[in-house]
């Protein structure tokens, strides 16, 4: 019985040792015109919006991957389909190298690649490593007792946008992560939970809608942008709305999470998201043959780099943890901070200084990187329980960034996400000398929301909007040197819902079609402009 019991064992281990993680990769979208055609059958009209405000065009990555082509991949033997992307194209799959090989025999199969490389065409030599229980989130180290969120938001500056009312109101961040356990329940997150900011989640692991569930490590993460407890927490994007997704599987170390992250920034897309948080990094897998190298953080090896520009492509902000590792074997960032678009965030002490294990860059190919630094170091945060706690890793520093991006992109709607980033860039404190620990600094969101006002505004006593609150009609005082203006309205989506020019001559506007609630108004004038909010009775 023992011999029996023995083998059995022998032979489950081969079987795992024999089963590859792939992505195989289509030739064609066969629907694509019917899709092109019609556009919201794959993406929001949120989505469609955030395009149309940065002048991007669709093409064929929004188009969903041939129903056809999965469902013979699925039923080809010995193949399991772990996870789809349409951007890529592709499916990462599960199965022996042979069966995995053998899918190059359909048609519309235009490439294999392998997730270890030496079993690639031209791969490269195998790691001389040991197996290695990767830990590319947690290392956070939680002392218990109250805490004070100032520092890590006035270090930024942030706190004069919220002075100003831009609290993120309008924006949509997704967090990818671990899980999110009691946010549901726990008081730091009622707030988000009472104002209907949670918009819903997605546990990609798992494939089910229970997403307060999972690891803790998203919870204290979602804690520093929308978590608020007064006198003790307030996130630096308080306002801002938040959909959660696991994408992190907390259970094994695989390529297939990083497909995973690809899938739930496709949604993120396809439901009008602005800005991804990822406290997440990949470099070291259980298995030393899907590891990464230093040579491979160059924004185009990994698949989840790659993933990370096109969510750019698209409009989005990726704002991503630098990594923990800067005082390790391998200290420089990990993936995807080494995209060529995302925001790659590293973490700096209370006092400014560089946190020791905070990742370094540069990218292999040579690129600032970290991209700029935000505390993470005795960072504060809500855990599970409510409590407001510390923590440290660059986990929290870039959603701490995440919550301020969204606060100046509330105040700048109309610009692109290129724009906002290359702002907070050049408001960092190194921005003409970055370093490799520091990339471009640590950056001041209150010089940032200056250097975006490029073009003078109205003077608070030339220009008028009333009655505020209003219940049919506004009246607007125009300066006299401008005979018409253009007035926008948004939704606290931060969806345009009118666009009208306005003539001094007769210069009002409806809001009868307008259900009760507050809404952004824009309005402009040759260069000039002004913005406000307005009630609507």
């Amino acid at each position: 019985m023992k011999k029996i019991t023995f083998l059995i064992v022998l032979l489950s281990g081969f079987w795992a040792v024999a089963q590859e993680d792939a992505w195989v990769y289509f030739t064609d979208k066969p629907d694509a015109a019917h899709y092109m055609a019609n556009p919201l059958e794959m993406l929001s009209q949120r989505a469609l919006d955030r395009r149309t405000r940065q002048n991007i065009a669709l093409d064929e990555k929004d188009v969903p991957i041939s129903v056809s082509y999965i469902n013979q991949v699925t039923a080809s033997a010995g193949i399991t389909v772990k996870a789809k992307s349409k951007w890529m194209n592709a499916l990462h799959i599960r199965g022996t190298v042979e069966a995995i090989q053998n899918l190059e025999n359909l048609t519309f199969v235009d490439h294999i690649q392998f997730a270890n490389p030496t079993l690639n065409t031209a791969g490269r030599a195998m790691h001389q490593s040991q197996l290695a229980n990767g830990n590319k989130n947690l290392e956070t180290q939680v002392s218990f007792g109250y805490g004070t969120s100032a520092n890590q938001i006035q270090m930024l500056k942030g706190n004069q946008l919220h002075q100003q009312d831009f609290t993120g109101n309008g924006k949509i961040i997704a967090v990818m992560d671990a899980g999110f356990p009691n946010v549901n329940t726990a008081q730091p997150f009622q707030r988000l939970i009472t104002n209907n900011k949670i918009l819903g989640g997605y546990d990609f692991v798992n494939r089910n809608t229970n997403f307060y569930t999972g690891g803790t490590h998203g919870t204290l993460v979602l804690a520093t942008m929308g978590g608020y407890v007064e006198n003790q927490l307030v996130g630096t994007g308080p306002d801002a709305s938040y959909y959660l997704f696991i994408t992190e599987d907390i259970s094994d170390e695989n390529p297939v999470e990083e497909s995973y992250w690809v899938e739930a920034a496709e949604m993120a897309d396809s439901l009008g998201v602005d800005i991804i948080n990822t406290s997440l990094g990949y470099f070291i897998y259980n298995n030393p043959g899907y590891s990464y190298e230093y040579a491979d953080m160059n924004g185009t090896t990994a698949f989840i780099s790659r993933g990370a520009d096109i969510a750019f492509s698209k409009g989005m902000i990726c704002v991503v943890s630098a990594g923990n590792s800067g005082a390790g074997a391998n200290p420089n960032i990990s993936a995807p901070a080494d995209a060529v678009n995302a925001l790659a965030v590293g973490a700096v002490a209370p006092d400014s200084s560089y946190a020791g294990f905070s990742s370094i860059g540069p990218s292999f190919d040579g690129r600032v990187k970290p991209d700029i630094m935000a505390q993470g170091q005795q960072a504060v945060v809500s855990d599970t329980f409510g409590n407001i706690v510390t923590a440290n890793g660059t986990s929290f520093s870039s959603p701490i960034i995440s919550g301020m991006v969204a606060c100046l992109w509330q105040a700048f709607p109309d610009k692109t996400n290129a724009e906002i980033i290359q702002l907070i860039k050049q408001s960092a404190h190194l921005y003409n000398t970055p370093n490799n620990q520091f990339g471009y600094g640590i950056p001041d969101f209150s010089r940032a929301l200056a250097n975006a006002l490029d073009t003078p505004v109205f003077s608070e006593n030339s220009f008028l909007v009333y009655p505020n609150p209003a219940n049919s009609v506004v009246n607007l005082v125009i300066p006299e040197s401008y005979e018409e203006v253009r007035i926008f309205i948004y939704n606290q989506l931060g969806q345009e819902i009118m666009n009208s020019k306005i003539k001094r001559e007769n210069p009002v506007f409806s809001v009868e079609n307008l259900q009760s609630g507050i809404y952004w108004y824009k309005i402009k004038a040759g260069n000039n402009y002004k913005t406000g909010k307005l009630a609507v009775k």
